[in-house]
């Protein structure tokens, strides 16, 4: 593997989009090679065996590449799938659930953590075992916003319908006296000032984003595969697998700066059972 190659990344739709967002902050030089399964969208709903075939598919499309490093930035993935995937692929992989988990006991003090995602990724209850294999003694409440994600993709990012959205989702969380907030779903860096504005100063915000860059970021490092500062701008790439333009609008809601090309694709099955 050379420190050339690019970071792959796939999400079940445009969520991973902030990750995308992040990793080019973080990484500047790096080359991003982005899936979103916007066909299949959402994994939620689907079952275990699913995810893990939809998982498989969408890394296995995207090993063409020959990336360094694949960062699974959707939620039921990485919660359903990644340990199997991690034993069939040479490359280095990265889940959204375990650098979030991290970085929320890095965070508190009080070891009361609160968790907000979709039904799908709170039903899982990836976030509380993540927390208890690193800290048993920490606590963790969670709470599904459906609403977020549609108010996110219709662009309704702000205002007083969002603010009071968010007060009725994250207010049985601060009546938990929780100190620190995961956002366990990549479309919820999008409204982040929001709720900052609703849980206060007290309430440190973990973002599902700037988590899975700040990992990529050391991994990388640690590696030494980090890509050499170049004349060159490096490439973006977007692959969907339906239309092109609804992912451009919900792209540009989540990203106003995204600049690359965007081409649809068809995905086959993986070897993955």
């Amino acid at each position: 593997m050379t420190a050339a190659a690019p970071i792959a990344i796939f999400d079940s739709g445009v969520g991973g989009l902030t990750v995308a967002r992040e990793l080019r902050r973080a990484l500047a030089n790096e080359e991003i090679i982005y899936l979103g399964d916007t066909a299949r969208v959402p994994y939620g709903p689907k079952s275990a065996a699913t995810v893990k075939r939809f998982g498989g598919e969408c890394v296995e499309f995207l090993l063409h590449f020959r990336p360094k490093l694949v960062i699974i930035a959707c939620n039921t993935a990485s919660a359903t799938a990644l340990e199997d995937l991690d034993q069939i692929v040479d490359v280095p992989l990265l889940g959204v659930i375990e650098p979030g988990a991290r970085a929320a006991l890095g965070a508190s003090n009080l070891r009361r953590i609160g968790v907000i995602g979709t039904r799908a990724t709170i039903t899982s209850g990836a976030y509380p075992r993540a927390v208890a294999a690193l800290d048993k003694g920490a606590t963790v409440f969670s709470r599904a916003c459906p609403l977020f994600v549609p108010m996110v993709e219709e662009g309704r990012t702000k205002g007083p319908v969002v603010k009071a959205v968010a007060q009725e989702y994250l207010t049985p969380l601060l009546e938990q006296e929780i100190d620190t907030l995961i956002l366990g779903c990549t479309h919820y860096p999008v409204l982040k000032s929001v709720m900052a504005e609703v849980v206060g100063a007290g309430v440190t915000l973990i973002d599902s984003a700037e988590t899975m860059a700040t990992a990529a970021k050391e991994l990388l490092a640690a590696r030494g595969e980090g890509r050499p500062e170049s004349a060159e701008t490096p490439k973006q790439h977007f692959y969907v697998t339906d239309v092109i333009d609804e992912f451009e609008r919900v792209g540009r809601i989540i990203w106003p700066d995204m600049t690359g090309r965007i081409e649809r694709v068809e995905i086959g099955r993986a070897a993955l059972r």
